[in-house]
């Protein structure tokens, strides 16, 4: 089983490497779901560590429907991902019916091109997840990251079995949502092939102590990639 960790800093991503992890799909900003992350995080984790690189490929937060200038914000960051070396594009397009943009995603698999493409969780949200599994496969999408459409992966186990066997080796189900040392076997036992983690360790601000309250106006609180938790995943698995 493959363990992809969801890295949203130069300290996740390197936490991952050190930890053994196989991968990481390099974010900003997960608690909105995650956003691109930047050039410079871009430059300096593709530079500077030997862990493949998955790029998330989200120009905002919110919904999956994009206009025409995001839509080309999308293919310009795709551009700059395969010009740094990236290994792969996480990405995708619905339609305003929580359908996929068949059409919009396509272009965003042929520009990625030769890397591989992982279509994202918007897929949680449509309305008919099986069928839309098959017109994956049909686009050539490598894997789909998904919860089983439920709000942690576990919940939606008994979809993420269903779509496992649709799948039959034409695409691979990345199972994600709140997966973590407890729970990693299950996947295992079911035969998924690859799990998505955070392993997500909060910490303390000494800038919030400092300031009224204990809390900033202006920050959230600070998460990385936490390297006992992403080993002991692996231990699990």
């Amino acid at each position: 089983m493959l363990l992809e960790i969801c890295a949203n800093s130069y300290q996740s991503a390197k936490n991952a490497q050190v930890a053994g992890a196989h991968r990481i799909e390099l974010c900003q900003e997960l608690s909105v779901g995650g956003i691109t992350p930047s050039y410079g995080l871009l430059k300096k984790v593709v530079e500077n560590l030997q862990i493949p690189v998955f790029v998330l490929i989200r120009p905002r937060a919110g919904n999956f429907v994009y206009s025409v200038d995001e839509f080309e914000i999308m293919k310009a960051n795709i551009q700059i991902c395969k010009d740094l070396g990236c290994k792969g594009i996480v990405s995708g397009v619905l339609n305003n019916d929580n359908t996929i943009d068949v059409e919009r995603t396509k272009a965003l698999i042929e520009l990625s091109k030769p890397l591989s493409f992982t279509f994202h969780r918007a897929f949680d949200e449509v309305k008919n997840p099986k069928k839309t599994l098959e017109q994956l496969i049909d686009l050539g999408v490598d894997r789909v990251l998904t919860s089983g459409q439920k709000s942690t992966a576990e919940n939606g186990l008994e979809l993420l079995k269903e779509l496992n066997e649709i799948a039959n080796n034409k695409i691979v189900i990345l199972a994600g949502g709140g997966i973590n040392v407890d729970n990693a076997f299950k996947f295992k036992d079911a035969e998924i092939q690859e799990i998505h983690a955070s392993a997500s360790h909060q910490l303390s601000s000494v800038q919030d102590s400092k300031t009224v309250g204990g809390k900033s106006m202006f920050s959230m609180p600070l998460t990385y990639s936490d390297p006992l938790k992403i080993k002991a995943i692996l231990d699990a698995i």
